[in-house]
C-alpha cells in the first residue's frame, strides 16, 4: 500500500514534508487537494484528519497524522536509514527539536503575518520589528555554525528553509543577516530536490507578486 500525502504544490508546509521525504528516501502517492472546491471538508477527509488540514499524510497501514513538523519527524523515525536528520542524542535531537518548534511558534507565524504586504495589507510596525527580532535570533543560531543545528543539515533547516525562503520571495531583506545569508545560499545547493520542489514553487509565487496583490 502507498503512503500518501494530501497536499497543495503552493503551501510552504506541504512542501517542508515534500523536501523531507526527498532526504529520507520515502516514496509518496501525492494527492492534490483543492482547497478551494472544499475537497478537505469531505466526510471521507474528516476520517483523515478531522481539523481538515493540509499537509496530511496517510501510511500505507491507514495511520494518519498532520501538521508538517509531525509528519517529518514521523517519516524519519520511521523509515529513515540513519540518524543524521533527526539524531538519536537527546542533546542534539533537544536542539533540532527546539529550533523545529522556533519555527512553528515564532519564525513561521511572523512570516505569514509579514506576507501581508502582498496582499496590500498595512503592517503593524510593532510585528515587523518582532520579526525583526525573531530573524536576529535565527542569524545568532548560526553563528559559527553551518546549518540551524549543528555541522550537518538536519529536519530542522528543511522546516525553516522553507519559511526562510517564502518570506525573501515576498520581498523580505535577507541582508541585514550576514549568518542567515551565508546558510541559505548553501543551504539551497545542499537539500536534494529544492530545485524541483521549491524553486518552481517560489518562482509561481513571485509571478504572483509581480501581478500585485488580488483586487
Amino acid at each position: 500500500m502507498p503512503i500518501d500525502l494530501y497536499y497543495q504544490p503552493g503551501s510552504a508546509p506541504c512542501r517542508i514534508v515534500l523536501l523531507a521525504a526527498k532526504s529520507i528516501g520515502v516514496e509518496l502517492n501525492l494527492k492534490r487537494t483543492d482547497l478551494r472546491n472544499k475537497e478537505h471538508l469531505t466526510p471521507e477527509f474528516l476520517k483523515l484528519n478531522p481539523q481538515h488540514t493540509i499537509p496530511t499524510l496517510v501510511d500505507s497501514d491507514g495511520f494518519s497524522i498532520w501538521e508538517s513538523r509531525a509528519i517529518i519527524t514521523y517519516l524519519q523515525n520511521k523509515y529513515g536509514k540513519d540518524d543524521s536528520l533527526y539524531p538519536k542524542d537527546p542533546k542534539k535531537r533537544a536542539v533540532v527539536d527546539q529550533r523545529l518548534y522556533f519555527d512553528a511558534t515564532s519564525l513561521s507565524p511572523g512570516a505569514r503575518y509579514a506576507f501581508g504586504m502582498f496582499r496590500g495589507e498595512t503592517l503593524d510596525p510593532e510585528k515587523m520589528e518582532s520579526l525583526k527580532k525573531t530573524f536576529t535570533f535565527l542569524d545568532t543560531f548560526l553563528e559559527g555554525s553551518e546549518y540551524v543545528a549543528g555541522d550537518h543539515y538536519t529536519l530542522a533547516d528543511i522546516s525553516i528553509v522553507l519559511t526562510v525562503s517564502t518570506l525573501a520571495t515576498a520581498g523580505y531583506d535577507l541582508s541585514p543577516y550576514k549568518n542567515i545569508t551565508r546558510w541559505y545560499a548553501k543551504i539551497q545547493k545542499t537539500l536534494p530536490g529544492y530545485e524541483d520542489i521549491n524553486t518552481k514553487a517560489l518562482a509561481e509565487l513571485k509571478e504572483m507578486i509581480r501581478k500585485g496583490p488580488p483586487k
